[in-house]
């Protein structure tokens, strides 16, 4: 099988172009490929498929095995793999989610490649049960939860993908390997969630960290970035337009007020290619 070894700031992904349809065994697959001592690594596997409805339709298999609706890093990888690899030659194309429908992507291209990556994510969903969350509540904001006797305020947005963001003294050195997965895994959220730590410098710059649901702790996640510029506006602490400062590097976030569609910019990298039996 043949495999591209690509990354949206840090967030990495084991590329697979060719297929019809989504392997029987993807599960199995990423949990074996995505090991980074016995596999290859990598937060997630990424199928770039036919779609009937867009350009291109990706499917996302996180490296536990389970499947994530959205991924704002992976569309970028998409993005820049299928016009660098020569499977498109458009500048904008829309590309089919499992999560948040057809979603347009538009390419900066510098001397044949795309350097830079801008995604139309589409509106985010703030109505507590649809999220999901517990909460019957539109939006979901500043909510209490408690884990392990420690009370937490969460906001909750949906990118496609669920998200809850919490706000912290210093997201850089907050603790995400003990309060991650239990955050992820509370009872307020159905379907696990998205966990984002986050501190707000400016009125246009915040700082996040991310522990992804099915993934654990990566350099960066581009849903999450969006669903933190949505949650610190709807919290009053940011303007519509800010940097979102991950691990791994910079996204810029806007939550435009015409349309109500969120855009995510930043850029996508192929790291190698290879083949694995």
């Amino acid at each position: 099988m043949n495999f591209t070894k690509m990354n949206g700031l840090g967030n990495d992904f084991i590329v697979i172009a060719g297929e019809t349809e989504l392997p029987v065994n993807a599960a199995a697959l990423a949990e074996e490929l995505c090991n980074r001592y016995f596999g290859i690594g990598a937060d997630g596997m990424v199928y770039i498929l036919p779609s009937e409805s867009a350009d291109f339709r990706m499917r996302i298999i996180n490296s536990d095995g389970s499947e994530a609706e959205q991924c704002g890093n992976a569309i970028r990888c998409v993005a820049k793999y299928v016009y660098d690899s020569g499977l498109t030659d458009k500048e904008e194309i829309t590309v089919e989610t499992l999560g948040a429908g057809v979603q347009k992507v538009q390419l900066t291209v510098e001397n044949g490649k795309a350097v830079q990556v801008r995604v139309d994510m589409g509106q985010p969903v703030l109505d507590g049960l649809r999220i999901p969350t517990t909460v019957d509540a539109s939006p979901v904001l500043d909510e209490a939860i408690e884990v392990d006797g420690r009370e937490f305020r969460f906001t909750a947005v949906s990118m496609g993908n669920p998200h809850c963001v919490i706000y912290v003294d210093d997201a850089s050195t907050f603790d995400l390997a003990t309060w991650g997965p239990k955050l992820e895994a509370h009872p307020m959220f159905p379907r696990k969630i998205n966990v984002e730590f986050t501190t707000v410098r400016s009125r246009d710059y915040a700082d996040m960290r991310v522990w992804e649901r099915g993934a654990g702790p990566t350099l960066a996640c581009g849903t999450g970035a969006c669903a933190t510029l949505v949650a610190s506006v709807l919290n009053g602490y940011t303007d519509r337009k800010a940097v979102i400062s991950l691990k791994g590097g910079d996204l810029l976030i806007e939550w435009n007020e015409d349309n109500n569609h969120v855009y995510m910019t930043g850029p996508a990298a192929e790291v190698y290619r290879g083949t694995v039996s």
